[in-house]
C-alpha cells in the first residue's frame, strides 16, 4: 500500500513538472507569478514545505524501484532535508528569499520550462520503467 502511494505522488510529481514546463513555454508570464506565489504568505509557505515534504518521502520509498535509484534517492532527500530546513526558519525569510531569486530566475522562464519538462519525464519514465519490473 505504501508503495503505490508513493508511486502515486511520484508520478503526480512527475505529470506537474510537465505541465508547469508547458505552461512556462506557452503562458510565461502567468507561470512567473505562480511561482512568485510560493512564500507569498504563511499558509502558502507551509503547504509548499509539507508538499515537498511529501514528494520527498515518496521518491526515497519509491526510488530502489526506479531507474538511477541513487539520483532520485538523493533527489528525494534534498527535497526532505531543505524543507526542513526551511520549517525551522520564519517563513518570512522565505518569502524575502523568493521576492529577491524568482524575479531574476524568470528571466530564464524558457529554460526553466524545458528544464521542467525534462525533468518531469525523467521522473515519469524511471518511475514506469519501475512499476513495470
Amino acid at each position: 500500500m505504501t508503495e503505490v502511494l508513493a508511486l502515486s505522488v511520484v508520478v503526480l510529481a512527475g505529470l506537474y513538472f510537465c505541465v508547469f514546463a508547458v505552461t512556462s513555454l506557452t503562458m510565461p508570464a502567468e507561470s512567473s507569478r505562480f511561482l512568485l506565489g510560493f512564500a507569498s504568505s504563511q499558509r502558502a509557505h507551509y503547504i509548499e514545505l509539507l508538499i515537498r515534504l511529501l514528494v520527498g518521502w515518496s521518491l526515497v520509498i519509491y526510488a530502489p524501484r526506479m531507474f538511477a535509484t541513487a539520483v532520485f534517492t538523493a533527489f528525494g532527500w534534498a527535497l526532505i532535508i531543505t524543507s526542513a530546513c526551511l520549517f525551522l526558519l520564519p517563513w518570512r525569510w522565505h518569502q524575502r528569499f523568493a521576492q529577491y531569486v524568482v524575479p531574476r530566475a524568470t528571466r530564464y522562464i524558457t529554460l526553466i520550462g524545458l528544464c521542467s519538462l525534462v525533468l518531469g519525464g525523467l521522473i515519469i519514465a524511471a518511475a514506469i520503467r519501475g512499476s513495470a519490473a
